[in-house]
Order: structure tokens, then sequence, then C-alpha cells
């Protein structure tokens, strides 16, 4: 089996559901191949059985106990052991192909989502994702997983009809035509059911956009009071997919009595009519047993038709709700012919703010309004074209959106004022680009000021870290973040606010070693705190209509005595008189504070 996850999703068409399981199906084709293998064995190994014993009825009344009875007994053996055999492949091959789809489809999902950035939310709901994630992949998986042993049941129905039409025709065609007959009825319910499940599928993508909302905005929730009125909601929401759920589970029920109530009719009208041939002499006893066995046998591959019919019907259903997710268009889609790549040290540049970073420059940029810096800073990441292209940011002269977007992500680092962590291992998390070694984790660490954490942690680097980084404080956080940040080492480097949730004295030292790391390579620190600006190369002062108005280094604007000096000396005073504190994560904590 190859490894999970696969190193590359792939590109699969867009067009139609249809298209998007075969294109899957061919990715996985030999996987698919061996298990339709192994199932027709297993099958076909099954379909022997009846025959079989058959044979061994009619030796043992013909001839008695002796070596043609041994014979046939030898057979059934063969048979036995080929069953349990192909069986186990068989098993083994669905729960592979049932992994592959389902993983295929999860990282497809995943991969876009990760790509796409705000664009996935805005057109579809949270819930909706997740559902895609949690439900939609393994349901397209069940169909990968039945498509072995579906193949073996045809194959095995083929055989089975052909032999007792060369027997006797008219117990033939009542063998070969009922159980069609009995798969079409049961298939005039999967019409309903499929409505039916498609609807509950709805409620349930509302009811978890409504769920993960509620939670993200659960601190604002308690604050305003709204608790009962979003539990309310809720819980209607709930009730609502419980009566879809219940709808969808009668038809189900009818479909499953249904299943076991035709093929037995057909036993009993198969050994009926058997009965009545042996006593004319029209078949021997032998005989009617085979009959009698591939009644019953046969509504073996009816049932497994059904449950390919209904899982078929459920891959299409989710089908379309993962190309829901995968139409969606990406904030910064790859360019079709990428312009050529500027060379290293070129300078990176926001037209619309005259911000310019000349390579090799420790840069602060301050305004008095930090949401307009952060905009700016936001920018050179390239995270949303459509947005980004009325203010044009360039590298080398060239336009960010018209470059390779994997180079580019290379070459320009953009760590946002709030940052996200992730669970796991502390050293392989801060390791984004896999290629640190211990020595850079700890100077990273070190130069983060973010030693704390390694004590805080259990086995240190090797020590696990919660999801979102939750046992951490505010502060830790954010210099795991910054530790994270500096190890990627890249060309351009962006910092939003990296020392706001610290203390003084910490802001200090993480200042001085930034500025001492990076001191040659292009950086710039989104930040009015005087403590970060006194080590910086340059300071570019932003206005609040988001205009670069002076530059110059940090003594050099407070000396100033026009009007950008007062308004430099007004921003960092302001940043003077509001000095940084660690953070905590918890509530009560943060409600004091404020």
């Amino acid at each position: 089996m190859r490894p999970l996850p696969l190193p590359d999703p792939g590109t699969p068409p867009l067009t139609s559901a249809t298209r998007l399981l075969a294109w899957q199906a061919w990715r996985q084709r030999d996987v698919l191949a061996k298990a339709v293998t192994a199932g027709s064995v297993s099958l076909l190994a099954a379909a022997a059985a009846p025959l079989l014993l058959g044979g061994a009825v009619d030796s043992g009344l013909g001839a008695g106990f002796g070596g043609e009875l041994l014979l046939w007994c030898g057979g059934m053996l063969v048979a036995a052991v080929a069953i349990v055999v192909a069986g186990v492949f068989s098993h083994t091959y669905d729960v592979e192909n049932w992994l592959r789809a389902s993983f295929s489809f999860t990282e497809l999902v995943g991969d876009k989502a990760t790509r796409s950035g705000h664009a996935v939310t805005k057109k579809l709901p949270t819930g909706e994702v997740v559902a895609a994630v949690a439900n939609d992949a393994l349901r397209a998986g069940d169909m990968f997983a039945m498509s072995g042993r579906f193949a073996g049941g045809v194959l095995a129905y083929v055989a089975a009809a052909a032999y007792l039409l060369s027997q006797s025709l008219p117990l033939g065609l009542v063998v070969a035509l009922g159980i069609p007959v009995v798969a079409a009825v049961l298939a005039l319910l999967v019409r309903p059911l499929q409505r039916r499940q498609q609807t509950h599928r709805e409620s349930v993508g509302r009811l978890t956009a409504l769920g993960s909302d509620t939670v993200a905005g659960l601190r604002i929730l308690r604050g305003i009071g709204g608790e009962e009125v979003f539990s309310g909601r809720y819980a209607r929401q709930s009730q609502e997919v419980r009566r879809r759920g219940v709808r969808v589970a009668a038809v189900q029920s009818v479909l499953d009595g249904l299943q076991v109530l035709l093929p037995g009719l057909l036993v009993a009208l198969v050994l009926w009519l058997g009965a009545r041939a042996v006593v004319r002499g029209d078949l021997t006893p032998g005989e009617l047993v085979t009959f009698y066995g591939y009644a019953a046998f046969l509504s073996w591959p009816v049932q497994m038709a059904t449950q390919m019919l209904q899982m078929t019907t459920n891959a299409f259903v989710s089908a379309r709700k993962i190309l829901g997710v995968l139409r969606v268009t990406e904030a910064t889609p790859q360019a079709a012919v990428p312009a050529d790549a500027p060379p290293s040290g070129s300078d990176l540049v926001d037209h619309s703010s005259g911000l310019v970073l000349r390579p090799g420059r420790v840069v602060a940029l301050v305004c008095a309004d930090p949401d307009v810096s952060a905009e700016v800073a936001t920018r050179l990441g390239r995270f949303d074209d459509a947005a980004e292209a009325a203010t044009p940011v360039t590298l080398g002269g060239v336009r960010l959106a018209e470059l390779d977007k994997e180079a580019l992500r290379h070459r320009v680092v953009v760590s946002e004022a709030t940052p996200h962590l992730f669970s796991g291992i502390l050293g392989e998390e801060l390791d984004a680009r896999g290629r640190a070694t211990e020595a850079d984790l700890t100077a990273a660490i070190l130069t983060a000021d973010a030693h704390d954490v390694l004590d805080s942690l259990p086995g240190g680097l090797r020590g696990e870290l919660p999801e979102k980084g939750r046992s951490l404080s505010g502060g830790q956080r954010q210099r795991v973040a910054l530790a994270r940040a500096l190890l990627t080492d890249p060309e351009i480097l962006v910092l939003v606010e990296p020392t706001s949730a610290v203390d003084a004295h910490t802001e200090a030292r993480i200042a001085e070693r930034v500025a001492a790391v990076r001191r040659g390579r292009t950086t710039l620190v989104v930040t009015a705190s005087p403590l970060v600006l006194d080590h910086v190369d340059e300071v570019q002062l932003l206005s609040t209509d988001g205009r670069v108005v002076a530059h110059g280094r940090h003594g050099e604007l407070l000396a100033r005595t026009d009007d950008d000096g007062a308004r430099y000396r007004d921003v960092v005073g302001r940043s003077m008189a509001e000095p940084g504190t660690e953070t905590s994560d918890d509530p009560s904590l943060e409600g004091a504070a404020r």
C-alpha cells in the first residue's frame, strides 16, 4: 500500500461529478484492478459451491461413498480455500481503495482551502468545507471500496445464470430473470432515497456551519448575552437534521426489508418449481440442490448491486459537494505563464503607498493607525489579487500577481499580527520548510526570546504543542510564531507587530536580536515601538491615508521640527505610553486587564 497522504493530490477535472470520480478511479487503477481480481475469484469460487454440492449429492445417491464422492468433496474444499484466501485479499484491497479515495478527496479539499485563502469562506459557509472533509470524502470513498465485490458479483451472476439456463430453461429463466426484477423493484426506492439524503446532507452542512460559527464567536456571545439565542437556533437546526434523518431512515428501512423479502420469495418459488420437476423426473435431487443453492446465492450479488447503487448515489451527491469547494476561484491563482523571476536582491515596492524595500536593509513602517500599516505590509505577501489590483506591488519591476506563486512564497514571507499555530511536535511545527537543524531551531528560539516555551513543554523541542498553542500565553504564541518566521529564512521577511504582546524588557531583547540576525537581508517590521525602531536601518512614516510621508533613522525623525516630525513623535509617544504586557489565554485575566 502506498503511503498516505499522497505527496501530490493531483489536478482533478471540475466539469462534473462523473468526471471527478472517473479521474480518481484512474489514479488508483492499480489497486482497483487488484480488488476486482480478488473479488471475482472469491465470488466465482462461492458460485461454484452449489454446483459442487449438487454433484456430491447425486454422486452419493448414485454410487454411495467412494472415490467419485471424495472427488466432489475435494472440489468443495478447494472452493472453500479459494473463498477464504481470495476473501482476505479482497477485503484488504477494498479497504485500501476506500482509504486512497477518501484521503485523496480530503487532500484535494484541504489543498484547495489552503490555496484559496479567504475566497473559500466568502463563497461557502465554513460548515460546508468541514463537511466536505468529514463526511463527503468518506462517502465518495465507499463507492471505490465496493467496486471489487460488485464486479465479482456481476461475473458470478453471469456464470451461474448461464449454467442454470443450460440445465433447465424454465427454472433458469425464473432465476436469471427473477433476480433482475427484484433488483429493479429495489431500484425504484433509490431515487426518493437520494432526494432525502440530499436534503439531509444540506441540513447537516447548515448545522455544522452554525455550530462552528457559534463556537468561534462564543466569547463575543457571552459578552452580549446571546448564548441562549444561538443555542436555540442550534437546537432547532438539530431537530431539523433529526427529522430529515428519520425520513431517510424510513425509506432505507423499507429498502432493507425488501432486500430480504423479495429474494426469499424467489427462493421459495424456485424450490417449489424444482421439487415438482424432480417428481416428474426432469431434475435429479442434486440438480434441485444446485438450483436452490443458486437461488439463495444469487440474492447476494443482488444485495451487492443494490449497495453499489446506493453507494454510487451517495458518491455522486458527495462529489458534487466536493466540486463546490474545488471550483472556488483562488484569491491568488497561479499565472498561466508566470513572468521570469527577478534576480535576488531586487527592490520590493508598494506603489500606492510609496513604500520601497531596498535589498539588505531592516526597515520599520510606522503609522498612527496600525490597521493602515498592517494592510500595506499584508499586500507585500500577495494574498488577494483582485483586491490588490488597484494597489500594485512589484518585485524587481514585475507585479507579484505575474510571478510564480510558489517561488514568491519562498522569497517573501509575511508573519501577520495574529499568528496561527498548529498542533504537533514543537520542533516540527517551527520548521515550516523542513530543513532546520536542532542548532537552527535553538538559535531561532533564542532570537525570539522563547526559551520559556521550551521549559513549559515536557520534552522541549520534542514536546507536543496542543491545537492553536492553547497551553501558551498570548506572548508565548507570538514569540513561537516569530521563531517560525525567522526559520523560513526568506529573502524578504515582513513582520507585523511581532512584539505587541510582550513586556518592555523582552521586547528590547527581541528587537536587538532580530535586527542582528536579519542585518544585511531585506526586512520590514510594522511597529511603533521605540525599542524596536531604535535598532532598524530606516523608519518610514505612513500617513493615515496610506502614503509614506517621511523616512530616516529613528533619531533623525524624532529630531525633525516640521509637521512630519511632530506626527512621528506623536505616534511614538503614544506607543511609549502604552507598554506591552505578556498576555494570557485566561478570559478572566483578559477581562481584568481591560
